[in-house]
Order: C-alpha cells, then sequence, then structure tokens
C-alpha cells in the first residue's frame, strides 16, 4: 500500500449510521479526505425493465460492480482522479452523471459489503465497522428511502424483509470479523469518533510533513 494515502474502509449495515460518521471526518478535515461511497457501483441493469429492475436483489455481493471500484480505488492511491458512476435509485439503474473524486491523503470508501470482497477488503488499512441495533436501522432506512429516494412504505418495508435482512445475515454481519474497529452507533459515537479522528489527524500531519520536505 502507499504510505502516502490512508485508506479507511467503512462498513457496517442499512442505516447503521455510516454516512454520518463519514460527514464528520469531511467536516473534520475538509479536502484532506476523499469519499467513495460502494453504492455508486451498482451494476447498470438497462436490459431489464423498471418493474424487473425493481425486483432484483440489491444487498447481494453480486448486485455491485466491484472489481470497477478496485480498479478505481487504486488509481485514486496512486495519484490519480477518478471519474465515478453514479446510480439513480428512482429508476433503479445506472445514470449517466459521474462525480469526480480527486486524491487525497485520507481516502474513506463507505458501503455495507466492502467487507465481503477480498480484494476490496485488502485495500483498507483501517476496517471501521459501524454497529446498530436492527430496529433502529430499519427505521432509519424508512425515513431515507422515502424522503431521499422516492420510495413508498409498502415497498421499503417488503425489500427489508424479503432481501435487506436476509442479505444483513448472510453477509454483512459476518464481514463484521475483519474489522479492525467496531464502532456501536456510528457517528454518534462520540468516544470512537475522537479515536478515528485522531488516528487520521495524525496520518495527515505526518503526510503534510513530508510533502514539505520534497524537494
Amino acid at each position: 500500500m502507499d504510505h502516502k494515502t490512508l485508506m479507511i474502509g467503512n462498513a457496517g449495515g442499512t442505516g447503521s449510521g455510516k454516512t454520518t460518521l463519514v460527514r464528520k471526518l469531511g467536516l473534520r478535515f475538509g479536502d484532506s479526505v476523499s469519499v467513495v461511497c460502494h453504492d455508486w457501483y451498482y451494476r447498470a441493469q438497462n436490459g431489464l425493465s423498471l418493474e424487473e429492475r425493481a425486483g432484483q436483489n440489491y444487498d447481494c455481493p453480486e448486485a455491485f460492480e466491484t472489481d470497477l471500484l478496485v480498479r478505481d480505488l487504486t488509481r485514486l492511491r496512486d495519484g490519480q482522479a477518478i471519474d465515478c458512476p453514479q446510480y439513480d435509485y428512482t429508476v433503479h439503474n445506472r445514470s449517466e452523471a459521474t462525480v469526480r473524486v480527486s486524491p487525497a491523503s485520507v481516502v474513506v470508501v463507505e458501503g455495507i459489503l466492502i467487507f465481503a470482497d477480498p480484494a476490496l477488503r485488502d485495500m483498507f488499512d483501517i476496517r471501521i465497522f459501524v454497529d446498530t441495533d436492527a430496529d433502529i436501522r430499519i427505521l432509519r432506512r424508512l425515513s431515507r428511502d422515502v424522503k431521499e429516494r422516492g420510495r413508498s412504505i409498502d415497498s421499503v418495508f417488503c425489500q427489508y424483509v424479503e432481501t435487506v435482512k436476509p442479505m444483513h445475515e448472510a453477509y454483512v454481519e459476518p464481514s463484521k470479523k475483519y474489522a479492525h474497529l467496531i464502532v456501536p452507533e456510528g457517528g454518534e459515537n462520540l468516544v470512537a469518533l475522537e479515536m478515528i479522528f485522531g488516528r487520521v489527524e495524525k496520518h495527515i500531519r505526518s503526510h503534510n510533513e513530508e510533502s514539505r520536505n520534497l524537494p
């Protein structure tokens, strides 16, 4: 791994608080942190109808184009900007838009299944698993999907029962064993957050000192 880039994996179940943790890292360290979301790498499904796409399982490893994410992260770690795909949840398909992510001292990758894939998992210097009670997670997901993704309450509930919960038990929860740090409640856990801040700040300071000493 390139010692100049600290790669952090931030995993956990849906609605666990992963995004809150990442947002607080961004607020604290600004442009020194770049963020990439595994959700951006849902596979394109152009050959399926809207109804067929809506019925797919989006919580299993096969739903993601993880090999593309690994290639992009390798480029980012090597100092190259990347153009990440984007996913449109209203039509259940990859959009034509992309998001440019620039190299940074720290790169954080967020997603429910980022520890389930060995090639992706091995890229992370620090692996964090956000662990939150299932009742809280489903309520957060329900609120998010209805407000932000245009979903109905019935569709969110059905998806949770049919795929989200079984896939969490089959893939997400078992991947917790690969974490270096398990954080209950994610970004609301102030003690854990300060520990993570301390590690990130130490790396950024070291990286900046090395940059100043370059000829």
